[in-house]
């Protein structure tokens, strides 16, 4: 074993940050920036691909810079997943903003689609549904949208590609177009149980295959890169909610993770076996290492940090995070006002696109700690709607272990463990996207002989027990239920 780091880049949905993680899991280094959020129109929200690639690459460079000259014995990637790029082969610059995976603008045509039918062949095949949230409609959105962009990807002139495969082009020169298994089955044309691009589902939604990229191990070569001085190769790649999974160790069939970032999202790792979700769960690759594919089961939640980000930026009536959970800690309930963030849409289990967000309850005495209290307790409510949809399906866990920047807050785990009914695991790293997709870069260097060597790098910060009678619980997730069918179109 090498005396090196790993270099880790989560390029996330607000902000791209850069790690470099010793092979005992302890953080050396680090940088972070935000960049610009675009939303043309309601229920649109696109990103620059050059402010991702200039924060990403000069997070990498600070990054590095603390490092004194340590050696870094290989790259990690792990990014906002469904996302979507489309570039010009040979100056490697984007056609069309990157279509975000919040955005809704192609919910008409998933909408009919679905209409025709062809939902069951879309599940069957990549474990989705039918919704503008995944990569296909988006590319063929951008290809139908720019003039002449249809003939040029005929002519061979264009790559499409999620944001680790943008990045991974950017680094290696334009010399690799690739992904990984667990991004390309969040793209709704890849078919999950052969592991390959699904020429029929890419007719479907008119997406030409030569525009896609290789499909490797999620420990892997993904190539080199110089842009940092010395090469360094690239050895591991995953979207960051199955690469937060792997930073949880969570290796074994039953394990379940839930990270809240912009958005929330719940996995359950159900090991070599395919799951088909009744209750409108997606199924998934969690990660493919040395050619074997373990799958999952994932809730997601389409808003949880940026409704935060929400009351910070638009509504101005927060500083920060830590400041939504003291006004929510200085008061005792939220006096019956609910926030349903439904900004782009409901996520599982509703998949309503056409859902908008909405603040009930309201009274005279109305306050800021009742909306920032409610805005956090819809993070733990909309985890209680997958968990109960994860027990529809035969899945009832009683241990969650919990990640990313809202999970700091004691106040909400604990309110969470309420809601839930059952026990929140929160780890001394939460940050463990970041330290996943370190993990699986150690693999693919031959840093680690395989994942389950890396299970010790997990720590225990705290676990959160239920305190709740469960007949105040019932009454409070039946109230969140009545405030989401208030905005539910369907």
């Amino acid at each position: 074993m090498s005396k090196g780091v790993i270099l880790a880049l989560d390029q996330g949905t607000t902000s791209s940050r850069a790690m470099a993680i010793g092979l005992d899991g302890r953080v050396i280094a680090s940088a972070q920036e935000e960049f610009p959020q675009i939303f043309p129109q309601s229920g649109w929200v696109e990103h620059d691909p050059e402010a991702i690639w200039r924060t990403q690459r000069r997070t990498a460079e600070q990054t590095i810079e603390r490092l004194n000259g340590q050696k870094i014995a290989a790259i990690g990637v792990t990014n906002q997943r469904e996302t979507v790029v489309v570039w010009d082969r040979k100056t490697g610059e984007a056609i069309h903003n990157a279509i975000v995976w919040q955005d809704r603008r192609t919910a008409s045509r998933t909408q009919e689609l679905a209409a025709q039918g062809h939902e069951a062949m879309v599940s069957e095949r990549t474990g989705l549904v039918l919704d503008p949230y995944f990569s296909a409609s988006k590319i063929s959105w951008i290809l139908d949208q720019v003039p002449g962009a249809r003939e040029r990807a005929k002519r061979g002139e264009l790559a499409a590609g999620t944001i680790d495969c943008f990045l991974i082009w950017r680094l290696t020169g334009g010399q690799v177009h690739a992904t990984d298994a667990t991004n390309a089955s969040r793209t709704a044309i890849y078919d999950i149980r052969h592991g390959r691009w699904d020429a029929d589902l890419c007719a479907l939604f008119n997406v030409p295959m030569n525009l896609l990229p290789e499909v490797k191990d999620s420990a892997a070569d993904f190539g080199v890169s110089d842009i940092f001085g010395p090469s360094l190769p690239i050895r591991g790649v995953a979207g960051d909610q199955q690469a937060a999974l792997v930073g949880q160790a969570g290796f074994n069939a039953g394990d379940v993770k839930s990270t809240y970032g912009t958005g929330a999202f719940l996995v359950l790792n159900t090991g070599p076996e395919l799951k088909r979700s009744t209750s409108r769960l997606l199924a998934t690759i969690a990660y493919r290492v040395a050619g074997q594919t373990t799958y999952a089961l994932e809730g997601s939640i389409l808003s949880a940090g940026s409704t935060i980000q929400w009351l910070r930026d638009e509504m101005k009536i927060i500083r920060d995070g830590a400041h939504a959970g003291e006004l929510a800690a200085a008061i005792d309930d939220t006096a019956g006002v609910h926030l349903v963030p439904a900004f782009t849409g409901l996520g599982a289990p509703h998949w309503d696109s056409d859902a908008r967000g909405a603040i009930l309850g309201l009274q005279r005495g109305s306050t800021i700690a009742h909306i920032a209290r409610a805005a956090l307790e819809s993070a733990a409510f909309q985890t209680a709607e997958l968990l109960e949809a994860m027990a529809k399906d035969g899945v009832a866990p009683q241990t969650l272990r919990v990640d990313g920047g809202m999970s700091r807050n004691d106040w909400l785990l604990q309110f969470m463990s309420d809601i839930l009914g059952i026990e929140v695991v929160r780890p001394k790293n939460v940050e463990t996207t970041v330290l996943g997709a370190a993990i699986l870069a150690a693999v693919g260097a031959g840093e680690f002989s395989s994942l389950n060597e890396a299970a010790a790098l997990w720590r225990l910060d705290r676990k959160f027990a239920p305190k709740m009678a469960a007949t105040e619980r019932a009454s409070r997730v039946a109230a969140w239920k009545k405030a989401v069918d208030r905005v539910r179109t369907r």
